[in-house]
């Protein structure tokens, strides 16, 4: 009887260990599971980022623009351009457009005093920066907004900045993923020169152009995979409890 009792207690003891043996496996299975999955979307995203950020810098001279004074045409430097003008300013007559040359020759204004802007069609750009200065009033205010879906889409950026006609001031925007640019100037007293109005020149415009985001094949792949083993996952859970039950 003793014997038999002790046979059997070992029987239990080992059964129990083997038990505990399939349960350590299933827990460490599933942990590499979970740690695949976790690497999967980890290399989506890092992906996404590296996509994201492979737009390098541009800076806009407009000295590649031909003749002395028109209208900047939609598609110069792959953007549209709404009411912007550029003028060669080496022998235009003293005013901030010639203080405010930064990169000879050209500059670029606002038509007429006009409110302008700079857009995309199906793409976006990050508005880095740009030197701004007052024509012909100084203490020019410019309103500089940043839109998300043209227009009348919505507003991502506002900033307004004082200027002056004596020399360039380079300004530090950052206005990200935006598809529409707008500048309206206003006020100012006027400063003295053979000229009047709400006109500013702007020169060496920096900006990031960019796509919009379309998922990548190896993102979309990344996230499948990570999606599947998180199916498979559950099932497996989901058998293991009704084998439980």
């Amino acid at each position: 009887m003793g014997v038999s009792l002790m046979i059997g207690f070992q029987f239990a003891k080992t059964r129990d260990k083997a038990s505990s043996g399939i349960t350590l496996s299933k827990f460490q299975s599933t942990k590499k599971l979970l740690k695949t999955a976790t690497i999967a979307v980890s290399f989506g995203i890092a992906v996404a980022i590296a996509h994201t950020k492979q737009a390098q810098a541009v800076t806009i001279t407009f000295d590649d623009l031909p003749g002395s004074q028109n209208p900047i045409a939609n598609g110069y430097a792959g953007l549209n351009w709404e009411n912007f003008y550029y003028l060669n300013t080496t022998s235009f007559t003293p005013s901030g457009y010639v203080n405010g040359t930064v990169s000879p020759e050209n500059v670029a204004y606002n038509g007429f005093e006009k409110t302008v802007a700079i857009s995309t069609v199906d793409d976006i750009f990050d508005f880095n920066s740009a030197y701004l200065t007052a024509a012909w009033n100084e203490n020019l205010t410019v309103l500089v907004e940043g839109f998300i879906g043209g227009e009348s889409g919505q507003r991502k950026y506002s900033q307004t900045v004082l200027l002056n006609t004596q020399a360039p001031t380079l300004f530090t925007f950052d206005f990200l993923g935006i598809d529409y640019l707008r500048f309206t100037s206003s006020g100012g007293n006027n400063a003295g020169y053979n000229g009047k109005g709400t006109h500013f020149a702007m020169d060496n415009f920096s900006f990031n152009k960019k796509t919009k985001p379309v998922p990548e094949p190896i993102t979309m792949f990344s996230s499948l995979a990570a999606g599947g083993m998180g199916l498979a996952l559950h099932r497996k859970f989901k058998q293991q409890k009704n084998i439980k039950q």
